[in-house]
C-alpha cells in the first residue's frame, strides 16, 4: 500500500510538472485512485444495505417506511453534496495550478459555508418530518416509522455534510485512500450500532436510523480532524495563515454548485415522483422497489468511484492547463467504467434472487425485486457513461448542460414512461422505464464528453 501511494503521488506530481505520462501510466493513475474510491462507494451502500437487511427482519411494513422517505433524504444529502463540491472542485484546480495556499483558503470558505447551510438544511427537514410520509402518501401503518427515520436522519446532517467535505476535498487533494479506509470503518460501526440497537433494544426502525447518525457522527469526527489538522496539502493549522472572506470563491462555487443542487433538487424530486408512481401499488412494491434499488446500487457504486477518481485528475489537469490529459483521462475513465458496470451488471443478472434475498425473507417481495434487478442489468453499461461523463465535467467545472440532459432525460423520458406503463405491469414497467431512460442519457452525455466543448469553458486558449 505504502508503495501504491508513493506511485500515485508521483504521478499526481506529473500532472502538475507539466510532465508527460505514457498510456500506461494514465491508466495506473485512474486505477489507483479508483480502487479506494470504489471501496468507499461501496462500503457506503453497503451501510445502507445492512440497515435494509436488519429492517427487513421485522418485516415488509418496516422496509417500506424507510423506502417511503429513502429518496427525500437522498435529497437533502445531494443538496449538500452540490455545495461541497462546487468549493472542492476549485481545490484540485488550485492544486493542480500548485497553488496551496489559494486551495486551504478554499477550503476555510467552504467549511464555513458548508456548517450554516447544513444547519439551515437540518432545521428544514426536521420540521417537515411529521407531515413527510403523508405527502408521499403512506399508508397510515407506515408513516409513524417513516417520520422518525427522516426526523433523525435530518439531526445527522451536519455531521454528513462536514464529512462530505472533508472527503470530497482529501479525494481532490489525491488522497482516496483515507476516504476509503474511514468510509470502511463507519460501515463496520453501522452494523454493530444497528444490530444492538435494532435487535437487543428493540428500537426496530429508530434503531436503525440511530445506529447509522452514530457511525457517522463519530466518523465524520476523524475524518474533519485528519483534513483540517494532518492532510499535508490542506491542513489549516499553518502560522501565518489567516481567513480572509474571498467573494470569488463564493461566486466560483455558486457557479459550480448551483446547477448541481438544481439537478439534485429536480432528480430527487422525481425519484419522489417516482416514489407516489410505485406507492399505490402497494406495501410489496413499496419494499420490493426500495431493496432493489439498494441492491442495484452495489453494482453502479463502481461507476462513482471511478467518477471520483476522474473527478480528481481531471480538476488537476484543468489547473495545470493540461488539455492533453483532460481529453485522455476522460475517455480512459469512461471505458473503465463501462466494462466494470457491464461486469457488474452480468453479476446483478445471475445473483439477483441472491441479492434479495439478503435484506428481505419476504418471497413476494423477493421474486418481484428479482425480475427488476434482471431488467436493470442491461443498461447499467450506459449507467456507467452517464456517471463518468457528469464526473469528468465536474471535474472541469461544467456542470450546467450535463445538469441540463439529466433533468430532461429523467423528467420526460423516464417518468412519463414510468407512469404508462406501471398503468398495465405495475412496478416491472416502472423499472422498464428506468432501464431505458439511463441508456438513453448515457448516449447524450457520451455525446457531449466526445464533443470536448466542457474543457472550453474551463482552459484558457
Amino acid at each position: 500500500m505504502a508503495q501504491s501511494k508513493r506511485r500515485s503521488d508521483v504521478l499526481l506530481e506529473y500532472i502538475r510538472d507539466g510532465k508527460n505520462l505514457s498510456g500506461r501510466n494514465k491508466l495506473n493513475l485512474i486505477i489507483q485512485l479508483s480502487i479506494p474510491a470504489i471501496l468507499a462507494q461501496i462500503t457506503s451502500v453497503v451501510m445502507f444495505f445492512i440497515d435494509q437487511a436488519m429492517v427487513g427482519q421485522l418485516g415488509a411494513n418496516a422496509s417500506a417506511a424507510i423506502g417511503l422517505v429513502e429518496s427525500s433524504t437522498w435529497l437533502f444529502g445531494s443538496l449538500g453534496a452540490a455545495a461541497s463540491m462546487g468549493f472542492s472542485v476549485q481545490v484540485a484546480h488550485f492544486i493542480g495550478a500548485k497553488d496551496f495556499l489559494q486551495a486551504r483558503q478554499v477550503f476555510r470558505h467552504g467549511l464555513l459555508a458548508i456548517l450554516l447551510f447544513s444547519v439551515t438544511l437540518a432545521i428544514a427537514g426536521a420540521l417537515s418530518s411529521s407531515r413527510l410520509p403523508y405527502w408521499l402518501g403512506g399508508n397510515a401503518d407506515i408513516v409513524d416509522d417513516a417520520s422518525i427515520y427522516f426526523l433523525v436522519f435530518m439531526l445527522s446532517v451536519p455531521f454528513f455534510q462536514l464529512y462530505g467535505l472533508s472527503s470530497s476535498m482529501l479525494k481532490c487533494s489525491g488522497n482516496m485512500r483515507l476516504p476509503s479506509a474511514i468510509s470502511v470503518t463507519m460501515c463496520l460501526l453501522d452494523v454493530v450500532f444497528n444490530y444492538f440497537l435494532i435487535f437487543h433494544a428493540h428500537l426496530g426502525v429508530l434503531g436503525a436510523a440511530l445506529g447509522t447518525a452514530l457511525s457517522i457522527v463519530i466518523c465524520t469526527l476523524v475524518i474533519a480532524y485528519c483534513a483540517i489538522w494532518r492532510s499535508e496539502m490542506l491542513s489549516l493549522n499553518r502560522v501565518g495563515e489567516k481567513f480572509h472572506f474571498v467573494s470569488d470563491y463564493i461566486r466560483n462555487a455558486l457557479k459550480i454548485g448551483l446547477p448541481m443542487a438544481m439537478q439534485s433538487v429536480l432528480m430527487s424530486g422525481a425519484q419522489i415522483v417516482s416514489t407516489m408512481i410505485v406507492a399505490p401499488l402497494g406495501t410489496i412494491a413499496i419494499a420490493a422497489n426500495t431493496l432493489g434499488i439498494t441492491a442495484e446500487s452495489l453494482c453502479y457504486m463502481p461507476g462513482y468511484g471511478i467518477g471520483d477518481a476522474a473527478t480528481t485528475l481531471i480538476g488537476q489537469s484543468i489547473g495545470a492547463e493540461r488539455r492533453d490529459l483532460c481529453r485522455s483521462f476522460a475517455r480512459l475513465s469512461l471505458y473503465s467504467g463501462m466494462v466494470v458496470m457491464a461486469v457488474m451488471g452480468a453479476i446483478m443478472f445471475i445473483f439477483a434472487p441472491e441479492m434479495m434475498a439478503l435484506m428481505t425473507p419476504v418471497e413476494e417481495i423477493r421474486t418481484l425485486g428479482s425480475q427488476c434487478l434482471r431488467i436493470e442489468a442491461f443498461a447499467e453499461p450506459m449507467f456507467a457513461a452517464s456517471i463518468i461523463a457528469v464526473c469528468v465535467c465536474v471535474g472541469a467545472g461544467d456542470t450546467l448542460k450535463p445538469a441540463i440532459i439529466s433533468l430532461c432525460s429523467m423528467w420526460f423520458i423516464r417518468l412519463t414512461m414510468a407512469y404508462a406503463l406501471s398503468i398495465n405491469y405495475g412496478l416491472i414497467g416502472v423499472w422498464i422505464a428506468m432501464a431505458i431512460e439511463l441508456t438513453i442519457r448515457g448516449i447524450l452525455l457520451t455525446i457531449r464528453l466526445f464533443r470536448g466543448k466542457w474543457m472550453k469553458t474551463s482552459l484558457k486558449g
